[in-house]
């Protein structure tokens, strides 16, 4: 067994889709990145790629590389998934948890899980997703941008 954990932040930009775990949020601002921006998404595969010693996902898919601007982040993570199955490795949960003042994210949560669940080819009972403000304090708090924390568990 082996455990990785992983952790991205992005600032909130107005006019971009708010999108996290797979899943968009009605919401006035997104998330300003290279790819679709899905904080959510990649703490999961730097978490995977962490807890497999393959790095993170900067050196698989780099910010300067143009095939990835505005690339789905769900499909970055099933390349993941092909990458870890082909070393021997199957996921055994994702616990992950999103730090977002606004919006309200719980609605979103289960939906959240299933994506990342179909996206690593596992079943939703082995992810789970969870979000909490930071009351007011820190770039979050004043809603300056979003972050995610993710564990996980490869075997």
């Amino acid at each position: 067994m082996r455990i990785g954990h992983g952790y991205d932040v992005h600032r909130l930009k107005q006019g971009r889709k708010l999108i996290l775990g797979g899943v968009e949020i009605p919401y006035g601002w997104g998330l300003d990145g290279h790819s679709d921006a899905d904080v959510l998404t990649h703490a999961v595969m730097d978490a995977l790629l962490g807890a497999a010693a393959l790095g993170d996902i900067g050196q698989h898919f780099p910010d300067t590389d143009p095939a990835y601007l505005g690339a789905d982040s769900m499909a970055l993570l099933r390349e993941v998934i092909r990458l870890l199955e082909g070393k021997g490795y199957r996921v055994g949960n994702i616990d992950a948890t999103l730090i977002a003042q606004k919006p309200k994210l719980s609605p979103h949560l289960p939906q959240m899980a299933e994506r990342l669940a179909a996206a690593c080819n596992i079943s939703a009972n082995q992810v789970n997703v969870k979000a909490t403000t930071e009351e007011g304090l820190g770039f979050t708090g004043s809603l300056e941008g979003i972050s995610a924390h993710a564990v996980c568990l490869l075997e």
